[in-house]
This record gives structure tokens, sequence and C-alpha cells, in this order.
């Protein structure tokens, strides 16, 4: 990891990445415009691009993972790097550009009444649109967390998040790498620490490049797969160690 004075701002910024040279250096620049005081954290997810190069040259500090761990792996190693540096809060934007930085002061004041907050979707701001099998096996995950949680959650998939100190402490331990582990797992494992989970609304940047596509089939078999996730993560044990060291 590239040097730097951990926790020198109570804010850290979170970009976990994997191949996006063509865009992080854009990502950096846009978190350093909207909130000027954070410290950026650059997750190099094993990329085999120039990731890495192009993140420490936009003024961000660099982790490099030595291969692919998914979302959840790279955002395992950002959490540790909160808890060591003393941050008060942790806030996830993707490296691919479709999570808007202008917004994450609307996350941040989510945390004063919150433990973990999710930039949804689906409520109410902007035009982002999910159609077909996709939408309906998305709505079915936010209304089964919903009910999970006790909180209405319109988008329990969304990576776009902001976490206070509790939920620092919580996830530099136990912030799963598995499938679905970044997003389901994560409310489940909030939900059984006692974190309280809110959301509000975002508008999303559509697609740097392509667009996700799944039929009756795959999107049948994603929300299988999901349940089973909610499933393990409401029966696993999580509990802290006793100093709640990372």
């Amino acid at each position: 990891m590239d040097s730097g004075t951990a926790g020198a701002g109570k804010l850290l910024v979170v970009i976990p990445a994997f191949n996006e040279e063509a865009s992080v250096a854009g990502v950096i620049a846009s978190v350093r415009v909207a909130v000027p005081h954070a410290d950026v954290l650059v997750v190099d997810d094993g990329s085999r691009d120039r990731t890495s190069e192009v993140a420490r040259r936009a003024g961000a500090r660099v982790a490099t993972l030595p291969f692919n761990l998914g979302v959840g792996g790279a955002m395992r190693t950002g959490f540790r790097h909160a808890a060591r540096g003393g941050y008060a809060a942790v806030v996830q934007v993707d490296g691919d550009g479709q999570h808007d930085p202008a917004q994450i002061p609307l996350l941040l004041a989510g945390l004063s009444g919150s433990d973990v907050v999710i930039g949804a979707r689906f409520a109410g701001s902007g035009d982002y649109v999910v159609r077909g099998p996709r939408n309906w096996a998305m709505q079915v995950l936010a209304r089964l967390m919903s009910w999970i949680l006790g909180v209405r959650l319109n988008d329990s998939t969304s990576g776009f998040r902001a976490a206070g100190p509790q939920a620092i402490r919580v996830y530099a331990q136990h912030y799963p790498a598995e499938y679905l582990g970044d997003t389901l797992e994560t409310l489940v494992i909030a939900h059984k620490a006692g974190l309280r989970v809110s959301q509000v609304p975002v508008a999303m940047r559509p697609r740097l490049g392509g667009h996700p596509s799944r039929g009756i089939i795959g999107s049948t078999f994603d929300l299988a797969r999901a349940c089973v996730v909610v499933v393990l993560g409401l029966v696993r044990d999580w509990s802290l160690a006793p100093d709640g060291a990372a």
C-alpha cells in the first residue's frame, strides 16, 4: 500500500477497481471535487491493466491485491485500512464511473441517524431503470431484505454505500468476499450486529460500456443463489473479537 497519513481526514472513500484504467482517474477527480477533505484509497483488485499506475498518478493511495478477489475482498481491505487509521466514515464508490461522487454528501448526511446508508437507485431520484427478469429479481430481494431488517429498502444490492464508525468496526472483521457478500450478506451482518440501516435516493450514471442482460433462467438462478446467501448469513456467527481488532 502506498504511504500516506492514515486518518488525516475522518472520511475514507474506497474505490474497488478491476481493470478500470480508462475510468479510475475521472472517478478520483470527481471524488476530490465532491469531498475535498476525504482520503481516497483505490483497491486494485488484481487488475491486468494500468489501474494502479493511473490511480497513483491521479493522487490516490493504492492497495494492490495479488489476484482478483471481487468487490467483497477489495472492500474488506478498505475497511481494515479504515479501522487501523481511525476513520469515522467509509464510502464505497465503484471504479467504473456509475456511482456519482457528487452524491456522497447525501450518504454522509444519512449517517447522522444510521450506521449503514445505502444509495438507492430506485427510490425516486434519477432515471436509472432496470427492466425484465433482473428487475423482478431485484424487487424480490429488496422486499426480502426489508422484511429481515425491518426497514424499507428499494435497492438492497446497491454498492454505493456509506458506513459509520460502528459499521467500520464490524466490517473490518466481517466482510464477506463471496457472491453477493458485499451487498446482501453485509446487510445481514449489520442486522445481526444491531446496526441501523437506512437508504437515501440517489441518481446513478449509465454504465460506461455494455449492459447487464439476464434472461428468465439466469435471473431465477441468481435469485436462488441470493436467497441461499441470505439464509447462510442469518445462521452464521458474526461475533466480534473482544478488542474489536481487524
